[in-house]
């Protein structure tokens, strides 16, 4: 009889390691303790299990979503409330907002099922989720919201900063940023990204966490763009 793989999470440099027929749960009162002064996220939120012989990450809470990618930002997938996934890759990065906070994980697969080869005309790092293209201060405000995350080393906890502290950052008035917040989350809805809206006609509240948790892992900005944030940008869109 065979023994499964195991597989292991890495968070704030902290290892936790799976083996076969074992669970574990991650969240504010779990297995791996995320935050547990954060009210906002749920007690149990994750849970990595094994269903017969693949691994899945498991949403087990109520509210919360979390967007799972693979290390080069090529596949990206929503998990919702109640929705699971198989851990197919060698890596699969996890990233999830609860409140003001935004977190990210790991998880490391010894036997992964599947493992993207980058081709000449498909190098790591430029392919995202549908075509998309950026004018100058759209790539400045998801730069502006997405930098204190760009700029920490390794996984972890980081915050978003609010639209008065992104505005401030790029000398915007508050009217021009949530104007052209507005911009950039139409045009991600477009193509198919999700979490950006709420409903018909009504964009989510924590709509400045998922742009950041999508613009991050699908590298639609990196920190070689942070200079950009330094640039002067022409007020036409």
């Amino acid at each position: 009889m065979s023994t499964m793989a195991a597989v292991s999470v890495e968070f704030c440099g902290e290892w936790f390691r799976i083996e076969e027929g074992e669970e574990l749960t991650i969240g504010r009162d779990a297995q791996l303790t995320i935050d547990e002064d954060n009210p906002f996220l749920h007690r149990q939120f994750l849970s990595i299990v094994q269903v017969d012989s693949m691994w899945w990450l498991v949403n087990i809470g109520a509210r919360l979503s979390a967007t799972i990618t693979d290390t080069t930002g090529t596949m990206q997938a929503w998990l919702a409330p109640g929705a699971r996934i198989p851990l197919v890759f060698d890596v699969t990065k996890v990233v999830f907002t609860a409140g003001p906070t935004t977190y990210d994980l790991s998880i490391h697969a010894e036997s992964p099922e599947f493992e993207r080869t980058p081709s000449v005309d498909d190098p790591v790092g430029e392919t995202t989720v549908g075509p998309i293209a950026l004018t100058l201060s759209q790539k400045q405000l998801i730069l502006a919201l997405a930098e204190p995350m760009l700029t920490r080393e390794g996984s972890g906890i980081s915050s978003v900063p609010t639209s008065a502290q992104a505005a401030a950052r790029l000398g915007w008035p508050s009217t021009k940023f949530n104007r052209k917040l507005d911009n950039v989350c139409d045009k991600l809805d477009r193509i198919g990204v999700r979490g950006l809206r709420g409903g018909p006609g009504k964009l989510a509240s924590n709509r400045r966490a998922r742009l950041v948790e999508h613009a991050v892992f699908s590298r639609l900005v990196t920190i070689d763009d942070l200079p950009l944030l330094e640039k002067s940008a022409d007020d036409e869109d």
